[in-house]
């Protein structure tokens, strides 16, 4: 069964912490992005090693092997962005309906252990392409279709932001 969409903006993010997952922007530098990332990576598979792990806890929520699925999906499609702000001015990102794609690549019906996989290969991944970004790079600019714009430093902090929520909406 699909889930409703989630339609709102999540930029005000950027201005100010989560209520809901705690994620403080503000303590979101160049130098903390890698290894945040790589710090949720063994969280996120003690999640997708869970009995009930593609259980829905209601008909309005992903099961956690479908936020897994999301978040590998986030870390790939954020590795691509950033790789676009770096490699072009002016970058401008297509629109990506992440509840299309939970049902074309059929999220409920993921195998755990094959989401454990990529998830830590695409998670490895972005962190190595964020730690790689050079000090002159992070005021890079990027365009979101909907006319939100980013610099590198923005993107990331929205980015750990999805990331960060999702294992807290996972965990508890």
């Amino acid at each position: 069964m699909p889930i409703v969409p989630d339609e709102k903006d999540w930029t005000w993010v950027l201005d100010r912490p989560c209520p809901d997952c705690s994620f403080d922007p503000s303590t979101t530098t160049p130098a903390t992005v890698p290894g945040t990332i790589e710090n949720m990576l063994p969280r996120w598979r003690a999640v997708l090693r869970r009995p009930e792990v593609a259980e829905r806890p209601n008909d309005n929520t992903w099961s956690a092997l479908e936020y897994a699925c999301h978040v590998r999906d986030v870390f790939s499609l954020f590795d691509q962005r950033l790789n676009l702000m770096l490699d072009s001015d002016d970058a401008k990102f297509e629109n990506w309906d992440q509840d299309l794609t939970a049902i074309e690549k059929d999220y409920a019906n993921a195998d755990p252990a094959v989401v454990n996989t990529e998830l830590a290969a695409e998670g490895q991944q972005v962190a190595e392409s964020f730690a790689g970004v050079r000090e002159s790079e992070w005021d890079r600019k990027g365009l979101r279709s909907n006319g939100s714009e980013f610099t590198v430093l923005t993107l990331a902090r929205y980015f750990l932001h999805d990331v960060v929520h999702h294992l807290h909406d996972v965990d508890g």
